[in-house]
């Protein structure tokens, strides 16, 4: 058998591998090709064309929906959804402070003859009140206050001015009368944007129910002033017979209700709700007494059972 030279042998060699550092040097630059970071300079160029455009289409989609969206859809002073639409309904809910520190609990108490008792719910009428007394606090106050009356609405752009001198006693110079046993409550009705009440304007067909004193003091003070019954009235009393003899004698400050050129509510700049102030004249020491406050217009809503038009608190001074 012929000896055959090794040249005539084919001898397969595996492929030598590059160092790791080398090809990472590679992958950042390739000079055989050109590449930069695993691409070419025209595959940088045509990526980074269509993501310039594919971005500032996106943008400008974006920007035409948010436009769009702000021109048609909101108004810092002008709800989307209002009254039935809303979430609040048309129905104004009737609130009172000063609130109790518990969230949970409506129960004013304190001791007639004690600061320290009553300091806390002297302190939360004074929080409450500040924006009435200081009014520069609000956004455009000073520039846009017109002395309302029932003759003379506010005009466009202005709002009723608030006279917390017409709550005497009830001011914060006389302690909201808690130093003398005869504390005040403030009656505030929700607002709700747009909202117009229905007022009971017919003085010989007031509802049934409403509490007669309340009747009379409307027909009484409507035989001079017809535009008097253009009111929300409000009334409080004891919820059982033996609160509504123990809550004594109730004035109410400036008038026993809202009146109605405070609406509808509008957010305009400065606005500030009409208020009621309740004072309880005279009511018994040394017992709990449960009071509810009713809000009277055709169109409030009244459920004691679900709290609507009506708002309830309890009252106990030792």
């Amino acid at each position: 058998m012929p000896v055959r030279r090794m040249e005539e042998f084919e001898i397969d060699r595996k492929p030598t591998r590059k160092p790791a550092k080398q090809k990472f040097y590679e992958f950042l630059y390739n000079q055989e090709t050109g590449a930069i970071l695993g691409r070419t300079p025209e595959s940088w160029g045509k990526i980074l064309i269509f993501y310039a455009i594919f971005y500032i289409v996106l943008a400008s989609l974006f920007a035409i929906c948010l436009v769009t969206f702000l021109q048609h859809f909101i108004n810092p002073r002008v709800p989307r959804l209002q009254l039935d639409g809303g979430l609040i309904g048309t129905s104004p809910g009737l609130g009172f402070r000063p609130l109790p520190p518990d969230e949970r609990s409506t129960l004013i108490w304190y001791k007639g003859t004690g600061y320290e008792s009553y300091k806390y719910w002297e302190d939360e009428l004074k929080e409450f009140l500040k924006v009435y007394k200081q009014k520069g606090q609000t956004a455009g106050a000073g520039q846009n206050i017109f002395n309302c009356n029932f003759k003379s609405p506010p005009p466009p752009g202005k709002v009723c001015d608030v006279d917390i001198r017409s709550w005497e006693p009830c001011i914060e110079e006389n302690h909201f009368s808690f130093h003398k046993s005869s504390p005040c409550i403030f009656l505030k009705l929700n607002r709700i944007y747009g909202w117009r009440p229905e007022f009971y304007n017919d003085v010989n067909h007031l509802p049934s129910d409403m509490p007669h004193d309340l009747q009379a003091h409307i027909r009484n003070m409507t035989d001079y002033n017809p535009d008097y019954v253009n009111m929300v009235w409000v009334s409080c009393q004891g919820e059982t017979p033996a609160d509504k003899e123990n809550i004594g004698l109730i004035r109410y400050l400036p008038h026993p209700g809202f009146p109605g050129y405070f609406y509808p509510y509008n957010n305009a700049e400065g606005y500030l709700s009409p208020l009621v102030a309740v004072h309880l004249v005279r009511p018994k020491t040394g017992i709990l007494i449960n009071i509810e406050c009713r809000a009277w217009a055709q169109n409030i809503k009244y459920s004691r059972k679900d709290r609507i038009g009506v708002v309830h608190f309890e009252l106990m001074i030792e």
